[in-house]
């Protein structure tokens, strides 16, 4: 959708995602001076050498370069990393990782102009699992996968006392939400949406908007009630940003669907 047709009212990324952190866990510096070797099941191979807390140097494909990271240690062994490239500016990059069972999440995002995404949301996400090491030598625990297991819930998020959303996940496929407290109040919309369970009682949550270009990646821990992210998108002035985020997550209701009768 271009600013043509877009409603009047609505907000841009910029304006709702200021103070859209304030709950967010924070960033953590315990994987400085460690390396991770990951291989994704596309055929990918990066490593990734965190120099500092902020500072990761990565190669892949004979190429490499110094970029910014941040890592959130969102549940016990698991980190969500964060890195943008310079040279890539509409670009971005979360892995999800988890140092114990050494199963890995790749979700590369890439801002496309509207030409390029005709229809479609002009944010897109490429979900791709993988291993740390060797990946000859098996890994623990469950691979991430798609799963159905949040549709029919509705649950609230807080980002902050002026940021309180509601999301109905309808399907394998979109998602609904609408702002209750905030700058979009009144505002909410069905979009795009990928869910893949992690391990037991954790998810990485995903969508893309039709109307403003933004997309984002969400790591649901529900035994800690705690949602941690960010965005991709291009602001007001037309810039390209990655913003955190991050929520308490309240569960409020589930709808149960009869044999055959539920969605895709």
């Amino acid at each position: 959708m271009t600013d043509a047709n877009r409603p009047a009212d609505w907000k841009h990324f910029d304006d709702f995602a200021a103070g859209i952190a304030t709950n967010r866990l924070p960033t953590t510096d315990a994987l400085s001076g460690t390396t991770l070797n990951i291989s994704l099941k596309n055929g990918r191979a990066i490593a990734l050498t965190f120099d500092t807390a902020d500072r990761v140097t990565w190669r892949e494909r004979g190429q490499s370069g110094l970029d910014w990271y941040e890592a959130i240690n969102v549940a016990p062994d698991v980190f969500f990393i964060n890195m943008t490239v310079a040279d890539r500016p509409n670009e971005d990059e979360t892995f999800v990782v988890n140092v114990r069972t050494r199963r890995v999440l790749s979700v590369r995002e890439r801002v496309r102009s509207a030409g390029e995404a005709g229809g479609e949301p002009r944010v897109a996400q490429d979900y791709v699992a993988g291993v740390i090491g060797d990946p000859a030598v098996p890994p623990e625990g469950i691979e991430p996968a798609p799963t159905r297991d949040l549709i029919g819930m509705t649950a609230h998020y807080e980002y902050s006392p002026n940021h309180v959303y509601e999301h109905i996940y309808l399907s394998s496929e979109r998602y609904a939400w609408q702002n209750l407290v905030g700058v979009q109040r009144g505002h909410g919309d069905v979009d795009l949406a990928t869910t893949f369970k992690f391990d037991d009682g954790l998810y990485v949550f995903g969508f893309r908007e039709f109307i403003i270009p933004v997309a984002s990646v969400f790591f649901y821990n529900f035994e800690a009630m705690r949602s941690t992210g960010k965005f991709l998108g291009v602001t007001s002035q037309g810039g390209i940003e990655n913003k955190p985020a991050g929520a308490f997550i309240e569960k409020k209701s589930r709808t149960v669907y009869g044999e055959g009768r539920g969605p895709v």
